[in-house]
């Protein structure tokens, strides 16, 4: 029996796609499934330095755009969305998968975090998802769904995890208030929260081994995931069967969350 999806059941919908490092991102797990079910794609990469990871697999996807994206430099996000209404004149699905944070507040604790470097991460990682939903909405002329990253360190205190923990935390709380104010237009938000995965942004946080052998070893199925696991639960959220969730923080992580 094939895993294959049997029907396209994405077939027209158009999916903005950010946050694609290489193979290995959670992001791209999520266009990969998205195109499987027979979505459109508009894909962002970081910088010149990424496009060359990043175009590839945008030319694998058919993605129709390939668009530079930092958030971090004034007008480039709102390039993105100009590109998307030109093109297509809509949107259905945006995936927010963008989290960065200064080495040294990493590294440091949460005690030492310097202010510019916690205002950098909760900028970035946070308040760039509330920027790309006030985008996105005029777009979502017949409702749409928005989906952020999240994390189990939102929630509880991982070791090693440092000033991502709060900042996680209110990016969930942001979810659940654009779900709130968005839910009126017919567009649904929810935060997902992988398990630990091999992705070059989780290569930043100290003893990242520790974390992947642990939640291997405490997961009720008794194995990680992976970034498909993650793309389908995103592509599932997108479809028609999920029409009446919102405002949800789903765990994919094999039951790790459920485990004291």
């Amino acid at each position: 029996m094939s895993n294959e999806p049997s029907r396209p059941l994405l077939k027209g919908a158009k999916a903005l796609v950010t946050g694609i490092a290489n193979e290995h991102s959670i992001a791209y797990g999520c266009a990969k499934a998205f195109h499987e079910l027979g979505a459109d794609l508009a894909i962002t990469y970081l910088n010149d330095k990424a496009r060359r990871y990043v175009e590839p697999i945008a030319t694998a996807l058919q993605a129709p755009l390939l668009l530079p994206l930092d958030v971090a430099r004034p007008g480039e996000l709102e390039a993105v969305f100009e590109r998307i209404a030109e093109q297509w004149g809509k949107l259905d699905i945006v995936v927010h998968s963008i989290a960065w944070a200064p080495k040294g507040d990493l590294e440091g604790g949460l005690l030492q975090s310097s202010s510019e470097g916690f205002s950098a991460a909760m900028d970035i990682s946070c308040h760039s998802f509330v920027r790309m939903a006030r985008l996105a909405a005029p777009l979502m002329k017949d409702g749409g769904t928005l989906l952020t990253m999240s994390y189990y360190g939102a929630n509880k205190v991982v070791t090693n995890y440092s000033v991502m923990g709060p900042v996680k935390a209110a990016l969930e709380s942001c979810a659940r208030y654009l779900a709130y104010e968005l839910g009126p237009k017919g567009i649904r938000v929810h935060a997902v929260s992988p398990g630990p995965l091999k992705t070059r942004a989780a290569s930043g946080l100290k003893d990242f081994d520790l974390l992947l052998t642990e939640a291997s070893q405490r997961a009720p199925l008794g194995e990680l995931v992976d970034i498909m696991d993650v793309g389908f639960t995103c592509a599932f959220l997108a479809t028609p069967y999920a029409r009446r969730l919102s405002g949800e923080t789903l765990y994919i992580d094999g039951g790790v969350n459920i485990m004291a």
